[in-house]
């Protein structure tokens, strides 16, 4: 009996030691969405992955995950650097709303190294069909 115990409890401890990555929820172009906690999520980086990669993260999980309007804003909370969910790997934190004191003006060019940066949800979801454009016709 005590054995059986003892493996039940093995098991409960080995599935709480799971990584992270065991939760994750995956955007249409593979990289790993993260819920953070107080509205925060991280998209986490693959390998090659550009500041596109990270809007299409951010938007298909607000869209299809967390069942925000098209029209929602996404904003940068925390721009690219240290992954907090998956160690040794680079990702780039999102909210729905933005942070604090951040310059929410809408800029020029597409990043993902300031935060406050904001696009609509529809158009950060956007960025998944251009990957997938790229894979069919090279493919």
């Amino acid at each position: 009996m005590q054995s059986r115990m003892t493996k039940t409890i093995f098991a409960a401890a080995a599935l709480a030691a799971l990584p992270a990555l065991a939760w994750a929820w995956r955007a249409q172009n593979r990289h790993e969405v993260h819920d953070l906690g107080q509205g925060v999520f991280e998209v986490v980086s693959e390998v090659g992955a550009g500041a596109g990669d990270y809007w299409c993260g951010a938007g298909d999980y607000a869209i299809a995950a967390l069942r925000t309007p098209a029209n929602q804003r996404i904003y940068i909370w925390k721009p690219l650097g240290p992954s907090v969910s998956r160690p040794g790997r680079k990702a780039v934190q999102f909210a729905l709303t933005p942070p604090q004191g951040a310059d929410t003006s809408v800029g020029l060019s597409l990043a993902v190294k300031r935060a406050g940066d904001n696009l609509t949800a529809a158009m950060a979801r956007n960025y998944c069909y251009d990957r997938v454009e790229d894979r069919v016709w090279h493919d």
